[in-house]
C-alpha cells in the first residue's frame, strides 16, 4: 500500500499538470455552447472547479493508489517464484506491465475516456457498465491465458505456450471488441487535437501509476527479503557453561 500510495502521488502530479489543462479547456467549450444555445445563467456549481482540480483529484489517486496497490502487492507475492527465476523487482514490474494492460489499455481500446462536452448524457450509464465489462473480461482472459500457457508449456515449451496463450487472448477480445456496442459520440465542432491530447493524459496518468508501483515495490519487496534470515541460514552456536 505505501507503494501504492507513492505511485498515486506520482499519477497525481501527471494528471495535474498534464491533464487539468485539457479538461479546463473542455469545460470552456462546454460553458461557450451552453451559453449560445441557452443565453448564459448556467447553475451554481455545487463543488468548486478548483477544488475538484486538486483535492477532489488528490483523494481520487491516493484512494485509488491505496486499493490497486493492496490488490496489486497480493498479486505480486503469490506470483514470486512462480515466474520462471526471476526476482521480486522482475515478478513487480510484470504483474504492473500485466496490470496496465488488463485493467486499462484493453478497455481503453474499445471504450477511451470523454472530456467534459463529450458524450451523450443519457448513455452515461450504459457506457460505464460496459467499460467495467470489459474491464472484468480483460482480467478474466488474462487469468485464463496464464492457466491455459501453464497446461501448454509441458508439450509446447514455455515460448510457444506463452505465444499460443497470448494469441487466445487476443482473439477473444477481438472478438469482444467487435461484438460489444461502440459509441460515436463526439460532436463535429470538437477539437480532435483537444480529444487526443486529453485521452493521451489519461494514459499518460495509468502508466505512470503502474510504472511507479512496479518499480517502487519491487524495490521495497528486495530490500526486505534480502534482509530477512534465511529458513536454512545456520544458527550460531550456544554459549558453553
Amino acid at each position: 500500500m505505501i507503494a501504492g500510495v507513492i505511485a498515486g502521488a506520482l499519477a497525481l502530479a501527471v494528471a495535474y499538470f498534464l491533464g487539468e489543462s485539457q479538461v479546463d479547456a473542455a469545460i470552456a467549450l462546454e460553458e461557450a455552447h451552453s451559453h449560445a444555445a441557452h443565453g448564459g445563467g448556467g447553475e451554481e456549481e455545487l463543488v468548486s472547479r478548483t477544488m475538484q482540480a486538486t483535492g477532489g483529484l488528490a483523494t481520487a489517486l491516493l484512494v485509488f493508489g491505496v486499493a490497486a496497490g493492496g490488490i496489486a502487492s497480493l498479486v505480486v507475492a503469490y506470483a514470486l517464484g512462480r515466474i520462471g527465476g526471476v526476482g521480486p523487482r522482475a515478478t513487480a514490474a510484470l504483474v504492473a506491465g500485466a496490470a496496465l494492460l488488463t485493467v486499462y489499455v484493453v478497455p481503453f481500446l474499445k471504450y477511451p475516456a470523454n472530456p467534459p462536452a463529450v458524450g451523450n448524457p443519457d448513455t452515461i450509464g450504459k457506457r460505464t457498465t460496459l467499460f467495467f465489462l470489459m474491464v472484468a473480461l480483460s482480467l478474466l482472459l488474462a487469468v485464463a491465458a496464464v492457466i491455459i500457457g501453464k497446461r501448454l508449456a509441458p508439450a509446447l515449451g514455455n515460448w510457444n505456450a506463452a505465444i499460443a496463450a497470448a494469441a487466445g487472448f487476443v482473439v477473444v477480445i477481438g472478438l469482444a471488441y467487435a461484438f460489444l456496442p461502440s459509441f460515436d459520440e463526439v460532436g463535429e465542432d470538437f477539437p480532435a487535437s483537444l480529444l487526443w491530447k486529453f485521452r493521451l493524459s489519461t494514459l499518460a496518468v495509468q502508466t505512470t501509476f503502474w510504472t511507479g508501483f512496479g518499480l517502487i515495490f519491487g524495490y521495497l519487496a528486495e530490500r526486505l527479503l534480502a534482509s530477512a534470515p534465511r529458513a536454512d541460514a545456520p544458527r550460531p552456536a550456544a554459549p558453553v557453561g
